[in-house]
C-alpha cells in the first residue's frame, strides 16, 4: 500500500494483506479483513466491516452499519445503503459449522441496495437494478429491475440514472436525463441502439 493515496480514519482496522486502492476513504470503527480487496475511489461509512476475501469493485459506496461478509462481491459504481443486510449461508446454525456452505452473492455494476435491505445468500443482483428500502430479496433481480417489500416485488424498471421507466405499447421507454431509449424485450429490459458491456445477463449459476 506503499505510495498510494487513501484516508484510513484512526478507529479503523484494516488488516495485512487486504488491498486498498487510490481515493479510498474508510471511516470511524470500521474494518477490512485480509485478503479483501476495496477498489479506487470507494467510501466506507462507518462501522462497515469487509470479510475476507470480500471483492468491492471501483466507485462503491457502503454506508453505516453494513456487514460484506465472505462470499459477497461488489461490483463498480453500486451503493449500498445503511444498515443493509447479507448473509452467506442458507440454513445457519450456531452448532454446526457451515463455512463449507457458503454461497456466492454476486451485486452487479451500477445497482443499488436502499437502507435496512436483506439480501439472501446465493443471489445476484442485475446492473443498475434498485432494490427499494427495506426490501427482503429472497430472488435474483434482473438488470435494470426496481423490486420493494417483503418478499420483494417487482414495481417497474429503471434507467442507469435511476429513474422510473415508463414504456409505451411498442415497449419504448426515453430517459430524459440520459437523452435516451430503453426497449423492454421478452421481460429484459435493454439499452436501445448500443452495447452495454456492463449489463450482463443473468446467471443461471445463481
Amino acid at each position: 500500500m506503499e505510495d498510494q493515496i487513501f484516508f484510513i480514519h484512526p478507529t479503523a482496522i484494516v488488516e495485512p494483506g487486504a488491498t486498498i486502492e487510490n481515493g479510498v476513504e474508510i471511516w470511524h470503527f470500521s474494518h477490512v479483513m485480509q485478503a479483501a480487496k476495496i477498489g479506487k475511489d470507494c467510501v466506507l461509512g462507518q462501522n462497515v466491516f469487509i470479510g475476507e476475501g470480500v471483492i468491492v469493485g471501483s466507485r462503491v459506496k457502503i454506508q453505516n452499519n453494513v456487514s460484506i461478509y465472505k462470499g459477497v462481491t461488489l461490483e463498480d459504481d453500486v451503493f449500498i445503503g445503511p444498515s443493509a443486510v447479507f448473509t452467506n449461508v442458507i440454513n445457519p446454525r450456531s452448532f454446526i459449522n457451515r463455512k463449507s456452505e457458503f454461497k456466492n452473492t454476486i451485486i452487479r455494476k451500477g445497482a443499488t441496495i436502499g437502507a435496512n435491505a436483506t439480501i439472501l445468500c446465493g443471489i445476484e443482483v442485475g446492473a443498475y437494478a434498485m432494490v427499494g428500502a427495506g426490501t427482503v430479496v429472497v430472488k435474483s433481480v434482473l438488470p435494470f429491475e426496481m423490486i420493494v417489500g417483503n418478499p420483494a416485488r417487482q414495481l417497474g424498471w429503471v434507467s442507469r440514472n435511476g429513474y422510473k421507466l415508463k414504456f409505451d405499447d411498442s415497449g419504448k421507454a426515453f430517459c430524459q436525463e440520459e437523452d435516451g431509449f430503453y426497449r423492454l424485450k421478452n421481460g429484459l429490459v435493454e439499452v436501445e441502439n448500443q452495447q452495454d458491456p456492463d449489463v450482463p445477463m443473468p446467471s443461471n449459476s445463481v
